[in-house]
């Protein structure tokens, strides 16, 4: 995988990771990795997007307008809601899971956010912080920016 992460760095091809489309639509930005599943009650501040937990690991950061990489969401189902508030405020990521729950597909589709999810390869071991891509919730696929 370090040649595949090198090659995104560098801009030397365009690569393409197929997955599954869990919610419509297409767009791009840099990458934010969270490799502790998030609660978006409680988690996340809905008018900023900023990550308010003191206990996760992107503690202090702001979600809005990155593509952000997390395992899963858990928690309460009032969560989709609170995904639907972020949209509402302008403060949305774009969304990649490992394994897609409902709270965060439901959330996505009421707000017409992009969420993919099942990527043939591990996005933590290809991505970092701050790569630029694109993802496309039609047809299911996440690909470095040209």
């Amino acid at each position: 995988m370090t040649i595949l992460k090198n090659a995104w760095k560098k801009g030397v091809e365009l690569i393409r990771i197929k997955g599954r489309g869990i919610s419509k639509g297409i767009a791009g930005g840099e990458v934010l990795l969270s490799e502790d599943p998030i609660s978006f009650l409680g988690n996340v501040d809905p008018q900023t997007g900023k990550i308010v937990d003191p206990d996760h690991c992107l503690f202090g950061k702001n979600i809005a307008g990155k593509v952000l990489v997390f395992p899963h969401g858990k928690g309460s189902t009032v969560g989709s809601y609170v995904i639907y508030q972020l949209f509402k405020n302008g403060v949305a990521p774009v969304m990649v899971n490992l394994e897609c729950e409902p709270i965060v597909a439901v959330g996505a589709i009421i707000s017409e956010i992009p969420l993919v999810d099942g990527l043939e390869s591990n996005p933590f071991e290809m991505l970092e912080d701050g790569m630029n891509v694109n993802v496309n919730g039609n047809e299911g696929w996440l690909e470095t920016k040209d």
